[in-house]
């Protein structure tokens, strides 16, 4: 791979490498929010749909407009969620939806970390929400927090040093704390809070682990298809002989993200 290529495309391939865990880190989300419910909301970003989902589980909303420049993954959320309190939207953060300053909140999970200018996406953002609204996000630590991509990069770049530079960890120095309340306070919304939300991340062997990342979607297994067989087959031992699998064969690792959240003045 000469460049970064990540690939977000194909909806039921990206549910089976991070979908499965961005539902559940959604939910603990929303818990932390604490919203009030009968309000308006805007997910930016909403891929396969996770955040929206929970949005509606856990909220109680009057309406969610939720929008993703992928249409593929539209298309995936539009199935998956069946709520007449939402919208979905082929949109991204370049011509987001105008709230017309009516929104009460406007969240985003998982994509702050992939958007160019992350500042000029968070004033866009501010432009669609009503005095006192809230802007929230999360996004993974890709550094130090999910533990089976760590594994992953650790062996990759061990066989190929230039896997490094596709390292999310490497590429994505938003995903810290520090970096995301400096973003929100850059912005002049108070009350910027910072916290951790953690899942466990549990495969059922080996193989629920390793084959997601034969499937092309994200910029692990989009780096994967850079691979000739021989390299995959490389990786694939070094992974398996890496990972210690419990007495049912299952594996047990845990994934971390970072929170954030302001109010608009």
């Amino acid at each position: 791979m000469s460049e970064a290529n990540d690939n977000w495309k194909a909806g039921a391939a990206y549910e089976s490498y991070m979908g499965r865990w961005s539902r559940p880190l959604a939910r603990s989300f929303i818990r932390w929010m604490t919203p009030a419910g009968g309000a308006h909301w805007l997910d930016v970003g909403c891929g396969t749909g996770a955040l929206t989902s929970a949005i509606c589980d856990l909220a109680a909303p009057a309406s969610v407009l939720a929008c993703d420049p992928s249409e593929p993954f539209i298309d995936h959320a539009r199935k998956a969620v069946l709520d007449g309190r939402v919208a979905f939207v082929v949109a991204g953060v370049e011509n987001l939806p105008d709230g017309n300053g009516t929104l009460d909140y406007i969240v985003s999970g998982l994509v702050l970390n992939f958007v160019a200018n992350p500042g000029r996406a968070i004033a866009r953002m501010s432009r669609g929400l009503r005095r006192g609204g809230m802007i929230a996000a999360y996004v993974w630590d890709y550094a130090d927090g999910i533990e089976f991509l760590r594994r992953f990069w650790n062996e990759a770049v061990a066989l190929d040093s230039a896997a490094a530079e596709f390292d999310e960890g490497r590429r994505f120095p938003l995903c810290k704390p520090d970096a995301l309340k400096a973003l929100f306070l850059g912005a002049s919304l108070r009350d910027v809070t910072i916290s951790s939300l953690e899942i466990p991340t549990r495969f059922q062997h080996f193989l629920d682990f390793w084959t997601p990342f034969l499937r092309g979607t994200g910029p692990a297994p989009a780096y994967v298809a850079s691979l000739s067989q021989e390299q995959r087959d490389l990786v694939c031992n070094r992974l398996e002989k890496s990972l210690t699998a419990e007495a049912d064969g299952g594996i047990s690792l845990k994934a971390r993200a970072w929170a954030v959240r302001g109010v608009l003045e």
